[in-house]
């Protein structure tokens, strides 16, 4: 394993340990959790002693093969990834495992045995989301806009809202009149998407899930734009515009991971296993085996549904600020009422 062969670190650091370089790949900053993840895994770092490098793909698979090769140039010691693509990635992984360079999937599953998988329960996610949608609309016509065709939670969040809805399509309660994929996860394009849904549907549409906030946002706009704010809209992330709307009754559910958590885990494990800890050693971790067949190292934290009977749970937590969550709100749930 590289380390940074200074004395001079060692002696900052009083223990006689070596600082660890942590370089964080990032697809993109579209999101705006991911810029809460960001503080976190930095403040773990540091918190360790350590030191933080990044690189922004862009959303450009090709460009974060050429973000990784350039952060292990400067001297990382271990890469957390947030895969643009799960399997354009795979080369990076191969090339960082050959110089011995630990790596964390995070958040995004990368289909490899060497990359620790460090995530939310994403099939559970799912679950969530089609669980409120359903307690909301119990009957009708359902579309699902699913996330990026490249990302494999997409996938495992669909699979999960299939579970919870199944028993409601074979009683005929339900029929989902279509679905997409939203390439990217842009908001823009799961617009375009329900747009195109709504008008080869004649609008009878009666709830949708969606599988993120942002996609959320998008589906959120094409049905205002045809009089159908207000019907039944999942998404997920806890991205304060979402919170928002959850409040103002045109979403009904964020399921909410706390990026604070993920970070804070993706920076300590980073730095542990630079240090030398096995993947399997890291608390909390276990064997998983991917769909594909893929077992890795993994450790899943616990999302929450956030949905207007418990939106104080993000304020209490620090997440949001009141006045951020009920901006535009009157006689809506607590705490906005």
């Amino acid at each position: 394993m590289k380390l940074i062969a200074t004395t001079a670190i060692a002696m900052v650091l009083g223990t006689g340990a070596f600082a660890q370089t942590v370089g964080v790949s990032w697809s993109n900053f579209q999101e705006e959790r991911w810029k809460t993840d960001e503080a976190a895994i930095v403040a773990a770092i540091e918190a360790a002693g350590g030191d933080y490098i990044s690189a922004d793909a862009q959303s450009s698979s090709s460009k974060q093969l050429s973000d990784v090769e350039s952060l292990v140039a400067q001297g990382a010691d271990v890469l957390v990834i947030l895969a643009q693509d799960t399997q354009a990635i795979i080369p990076a992984v191969t090339a960082a495992a050959n110089e011995g360079i630990p790596v964390i999937a995070y958040d995004r599953l990368i289909e490899d045995p060497r990359a620790f998988y460090l995530t939310f329960d994403n099939v559970e996610v799912g679950r969530m989301q089609a669980r409120a949608v359903l307690a909301a609309q119990p009957t009708g016509n359902y579309v699902m806009i699913k996330g990026s065709p490249t990302d494999p939670n997409a996938d495992f969040l669909r699979g999960g809202q299939q579970e919870v809805l199944q028993a409601a399509i074979d009683a005929g309660d339900i029929t989902i009149v279509d679905e997409a994929y939203t390439d990217g996860w842009l908001p823009a394009n799961a617009q375009r998407n329900m747009e195109q849904i709504l008008t080869a549907n004649d609008n009878n549409v009666d709830a949708v899930v969606a599988s993120n906030d942002g996609t959320a946002g998008g589906v959120v706009a094409a049905l205002t734009a045809q009089g159908l704010e207000g019907l039944p809209v999942s998404g997920q992330d806890g991205d304060h515009a979402a919170l928002n709307r959850v409040a103002r009754g045109t979403q009904t559910v964020s399921v909410w991971k706390d990026a604070r958590a993920l970070g804070k885990a993706a920076g300590e494990i980073a730095v542990a296993l630079a240090s030398g800890t096995a993947a399997s050693d890291i608390e909390g971790a276990a064997e998983w085996t991917s769909p594909a067949g893929t077992t890795l190292t993994a450790k899943f934290l616990e999302p929450v549904p956030v949905t207007a009977d418990n939106l104080t749970v993000v304020v209490e937590a620090g997440w949001i600020e009141q006045d951020a969550l009920c901006q535009g709100v009157t006689g809506g749930p607590a705490p906005c009422n």
